[in-house]
Parts: C-alpha cells; sequence; structure tokens
C-alpha cells in the first residue's frame, strides 16, 4: 500500500513555501515560490496551481490526504486569511476555499505561528508535550498557545495572539495601531528600532554607528558576538520585555516549555539569557523555576511546512 501523504504550504510575506510531507514527518521533496509581485490574488493562486499540480501528479492526487495552510491571519474555522499586514493582499481573502478548488484536494487554513506550534508538537521540541507556548520572532511576534494537548483557537479562531499584548504602557506605535505591543520591542523590527532610537540618543562609541539608517537584526547580533557593549545591552533590554511579558503568560497557561522559533531566536544564549533571567525575576513563585525555555527543534523552512502538512491529518 502507498503511503500516506500530505501538502503543506507556508504563506510568507515575501515567499510562498510548499512540501510533501509523509506521517513520519519527512519532507519528501520541497520548493517555493514568490508571494509578492501579482496584480491580484488571481493571479497568486493562478501561479499557485501552475507550480504545485505537476507536483501532485507526481506523487499521486489519490495519495495526497489533503492541504495544510499556514498563513498570516489565518483562521481555522473559517478557513479565511483576515487583515494580514504583511501580506500584499487586503481584506477577507477565501483560502481554504481557492485553494481547494485550485488543486482538488481538501484544504485546511491554520495562523502561521500556530502551524508552526502544531510542528513542534508533532515533529519537534514540544514532541510529547501536553502544554507549551511556541514564540516566533521574525518581521513580527507571533505565537501558538497549546493546553492540554489542543490548540488554543478561542471562539472566533484568533486566540493567542502574544505579540499584541501590551508589553509597555502607553510604549511605541505598533503596525497594528495600537501602542506598546510587545512586537514592536522584541521582534527582529523590534529590536532595530531600539538601536535607531538609542543611537538618535546616545554618543556611544559602537560597531553599529556606521550602520546607523540601515542596521538589521543580523548585524546586532554580530556586533554583540564580538562583544560590542551596546549591542549586548539592546538583547538585555529585549529579552527583559519578552522574559516579563513571558512570566505573565506562564501565569494563564502554566506551559511545560516555551520553544523558540524564527531569526530573531537564532541569537541563542545572548537573547535567551536575559529572557530566562528576568522572565524568572518576574514569575509568581508558584511558577519559578518550572518552565523550559528551548530552541526550536526543527530548520526554520521545515517547520512552518512540517507544521501546515500536519492540518492535513
Amino acid at each position: 500500500m502507498t503511503q500516506p501523504l500530505a501538502l503543506g504550504i507556508d504563506i510568507g510575506g515575501t515567499n510562498t513555501s510548499y512540501g510533501i510531507v509523509n506521517r513520519r514527518g519527512e519532507i519528501l521533496e520541497k520548493g517555493s515560490m514568490s508571494t509578492t509581485g501579482h496584480a491580484a490574488t488571481q493571479d497568486y493562486f493562478a501561479a499557485m496551481t501552475k507550480t504545485l499540480t505537476p507536483l501532485i501528479n507526481k506523487f499521486g492526487r489519490e495519495n495526497i490526504n489533503g492541504v495544510g495552510i499556514g498563513a498570516p491571519n489565518g483562521n481555522f474555522f473559517t478557513g479565511e486569511i483576515v487583515f494580514a499586514p504583511n501580506l500584499p493582499w487586503h481584506g477577507v481573502i477565501p483560502i481554504a476555499r481557492t485553494v481547494s478548488e485550485a488543486l482538488g484536494l481538501k484544504a485546511t487554513l491554520t495562523n502561521d505561528a500556530n502551524a508552526a506550534a502544531i510542528g513542534e508538537m508533532m515533529y519537534g521540541a514540544a514532541k510529547g508535550m501536553k502544554d507549551f507556548i511556541l514564540v516566533t520572532l521574525g518581521t513580527g511576534v507571533g505565537s501558538g498557545f497549546v493546553a492540554n494537548g489542543q490548540m488554543i483557537y478561542g471562539h472566533d479562531g484568533f486566540a493567542g495572539e502574544l505579540g499584541h499584548v501590551i508589553a509597555v504602557r502607553d510604549g511605541r506605535k505598533c503596525g497594528c495601531g495600537r501602542n506598546g505591543c510587545l512586537e514592536a520591542y522584541a521582534s527582529a523590527t523590534g529590536i532595530v528600532r531600539t538601536a535607531h532610537e538609542w543611537l538618535n540618543q546616545r554618543d556611544t562609541n559602537t560597531l553599529l554607528r556606521p550602520g546607523k539608517g540601515s542596521i538589521t537584526a543580523k548585524m546586532i547580533h554580530d556586533a554583540a558576538t564580538q562583544g560590542d557593549a551596546l549591542a549586548l545591552e539592546l538583547f538585555d533590554y529585549t529579552g527583559k520585555i519578552l522574559g516579563q511579558t513571558l512570566a505573565d503568560m506562564v501565569a494563564i497557561t502554566s506551559p511545560e516549555a516555551i520553544i523558540f522559533f524564527g531569526g530573531l531566536a537564532q541569537s541563542g544564549e545572548l537573547l535567551l539569557g536575559p529572557v530566562h533571567k528576568y522572565m524568572e525575576e518576574n514569575m509568581l513563585n508558584i511558577f519559578q523555576n518550572k518552565v523550559a525555555l528551548l530552541q526550536s527543534a526543527l530548520p526554520d523552512a521545515d517547520a512552518a511546512i512540517l507544521g501546515a502538512s500536519a492540518l492535513a491529518w
């Protein structure tokens, strides 16, 4: 008997990744296409159909259990992407239905961070765990909350928005329109904003000053690994805000672990050291020293595909 397969699709702001995955979480074939550069949403779906049809034919449509899709602001209940700020489309896009009709396969949609959490639970660092939080630190801050072995979706499908809890009262303007969101401080974009603010306010001698105006999170990481005082302080400050916020989240769901995923999380101890310190300092005593901080066990590109594909099961 042929092994059952799933097609996982991860729709990102720049690229759309996809892969054919088996039950064991092995990606048999993967690729990517551009999310941007299409005049209208129907052009994007036409390009997706053209790209994926040969792949589906190669593995046999009858062997593919379904399609799982992870996307920003993807709603599990409705199958729609709703006002995603980092995607080139506006309004409400009925993506699960459109993909299902285009490819002739059942399609299920969820938020991209939820997809990554499902991937970690089935194949990664959270295998065997029933209670954990996955935090993605990329352009924004995403999260997936799993409690009692179930993804928390809430009554409308949008639960678990850690990036948009208020971390700093009356703080910076966030892309969502509110002030002080965690995403405005603890994302790759947030740490860069802090760097530019500090360079404008201080005359500190730092490796970052020559790059002022075009600093990236990677530049801050590289400067910190060389012992640059300002870069190290940036990680401490970012870790403090994230750690304090996570201490509050722990009080709500009491997770066994918090798993970090995404570009900024790859800074490892530079970020997670301060996160751990400030989280424990601000933790309600009944939760102290009970929550493990782990890095994702899945390669960045693969976790989203694996998590999305798991929806098809």
